[in-house]
């Protein structure tokens, strides 16, 4: 049984083998060879300008600029509330596109389509979420919003995943329905900057529909919503779900590894889904034809949970897939990402990061910058630069 609507912040607060070393190494040799300069954490760091918790971020891959919200109690009760946006390069502020101190809530869900940003805002009134809209910075380099995106959600309805893959018109959304009884979670794909979304389809397996909320992907050349995840228990094997967002059709598949999903992210063009699952610190790789998958441990951590892999997300001019891990098992006493390539080789560790939120409101996030090989991530010291 779920709770009554709360905030956005408080729904998400509940919430390799030894035959492969010779070719990991390998990789990683070709990769280093072909990048120029140090790879890591960079250091651009970008700052919320109020000093508040940055609740979700992301960077326009084709443009200049990036996005945040944050937020902080005030003194009086209410929350002060700012959606800023930064420039990539020198993580300077361009500018504060909106701020308010009230007891709304401002989140950033994404940089969706061709540089269009995506910003939630959440009407409270005592505790209680009573309206939510959502709105358009469309491109997000003019530093305005333009328009509102309408996908036909109450407020009993919580976006609960976004798919990551700019530059194409679709996007794929998880939703959680967070009424008391007879739940119906959705899952749906919009063409956000036209305002125009698919059929709701509403999911009825019951590892989509109670507990931890899947994690979504979206395979652009099929149009299908990728989700995984477990019905919650530390043995449980992990459920694939494909949703046709066209048809509005839903099927699934048996997956690997054991406890909740973590991460996903899909290499479109050769149909490969990437997941990372919680109790054995492992990283799946699935043919989304053949339904068939291998399953490989993160480097040095014996399948140890507190090693286990965070947010995973794919770079698809260099077909890699990086993933996040909140404690290193690579480097003592850091946070990583881990790179591997899409047969499953590890190609290179990225060392010496601090996830500030990797077990908070809003998990660590990767923001990639393909065609330059870099990208952003949550530290505790900002939104850190890194390069791979």
């Amino acid at each position: 049984m779920k709770e009554k609507n709360a905030p956005y912040c408080l729904i998400r607060l509940i919430f390799a083998a030894a035959l492969l070393t010779l070719s990991c190494f390998a990789a990683a040799q070709t990769y280093a060879t072909r990048i120029k300069g140090p790879v890591g954490p960079g250091k651009v760091v970008v700052s919320a300008k109020f000093g508040g918790t940055i609740f979700g971020f992301d960077i326009d891959q084709s443009g200049t600029e990036g996005v945040l919200t944050e937020g902080q109690t005030l003194n009086n009760g209410n929350t002060l509330n700012a959606v800023e946006t930064f420039d990539q390069k020198t993580g300077k502020l361009v500018k504060v596109v909106r701020k308010t101190e009230t007891k709304d809530e401002d989140v950033t869900l994404g940089v969706v389509g061709s540089s269009v940003g995506l910003i939630e805002h959440d009407h409270v009134k005592t505790i209680f979420v009573i309206g939510r809209s959502y709105h358009l910075m469309n491109p997000l380099s003019g530093n305005k919003y333009t328009g509102t995106w309408t996908p036909g959600l109450d407020a009993n309805h919580i976006i609960m995943g976004v798919s990551r893959n700019q530059e194409t018109p679709m996007t794929a959304f998880f939703v959680d329905d967070n009424v008391v009884n007879n739940p119906h979670n959705l899952v749906f794909g919009s063409d956000v900057a036209h305002n125009k979304s698919g059929p709701k389809v509403k999911m009825t397996d019951p590892n989509f529909m109670i507990g931890v909320p899947p994690v979504i992907a979206l395979d652009t050349k099929t149009n299908t919503a990728v989700i995984a995840q477990d019905f919650g228990s530390p043995t449980s094997v992990p459920d694939i779900g494909l949703v046709d967002l066209t048809k509005g059709t839903f099927s699934h598949f048996n997956g690997l590894g054991f406890g909740y999903v973590n991460g996903i992210a899909v290499d479109s063009a050769d149909g490969i889904a990437c997941t990372t699952t919680e109790i054995d610190a492992s990283v799946e790789f699935y043919d989304l034809k053949t339904q068939t998958g291998t399953i490989v441990q993160l480097p040095g951590s014996g399948g140890g949970q507190i090693f286990s892999g965070a947010d995973v997300e794919f770079d698809p001019v260099h077909k890699l897939f990086l993933i996040a891990q909140p404690v290193s098992s690579t480097e003592q006493g850091v946070s990583s990402i881990q790179v591997y390539d899409t047969k499953g080789n590890l190609v290179e560790s990225l060392n010496g990061f601090s996830f500030s939120n990797a077990f908070t409101v809003i998990p660590v996030h990767i923001a990639l910058k393909p065609k330059n090989r870099s990208g952003f991530v949550d530290d505790t010291a900002g939104i850190r630069s890194f390069t791979y």
